[in-house]
């Protein structure tokens, strides 16, 4: 399965859950709520709080971060919720492309009226 297909997997699952459970709960609800949606009812390997080991000058630097939900190795999904959306959370989620050489990230953020207005696609050299 290509990226842009677990994407779209992945927005209609967070739109459900989203509906179901509205705005402004802790992140980690959603990231619980969104995990069980995508291995559950749409079968997708996901891996929970995945911590990534970075490497400098080829030399391993230790874990460097933990990702909201990594799925099907394909996609990273970093959940927020949050007022706003902060350029920060965009150029994080992109450094994280980049490290694990993943060509996809979502940013949703879940405190957003209606899901559709909190997601935000960050791409790294990802082949349309």
């Amino acid at each position: 399965m290509l990226e842009n297909e677990i994407s779209s997997i992945i927005i209609a699952s967070a739109i459900r859950v989203h509906r179901e459970l509205g705005p402004g709960l802790l992140e980690s609800v959603y990231e619980v709520a969104l995990y069980y949606e995508l291995t559950k009812n749409r079968g997708l390997k996901v891996k929970r709080q995945y911590p990534f080991e970075v490497f400098y000058d080829g030399k391993p630097m230790g874990k460097g971060f933990r990702a909201d939900l990594v799925v099907e190795d394909k996609v990273i999904i970093e959940l927020k919720s949050v007022s706003q959306i902060s350029n920060v959370f965009k150029k994080t989620l992109y450094s994280y492309l980049v490290l694990t050489d993943i060509h996809l990230g979502l940013l949703l953020n879940f405190n957003a009226a209606y899901l559709k207005d909190g997601i935000t696609r960050v791409v790294n050299n990802l082949e349309e």
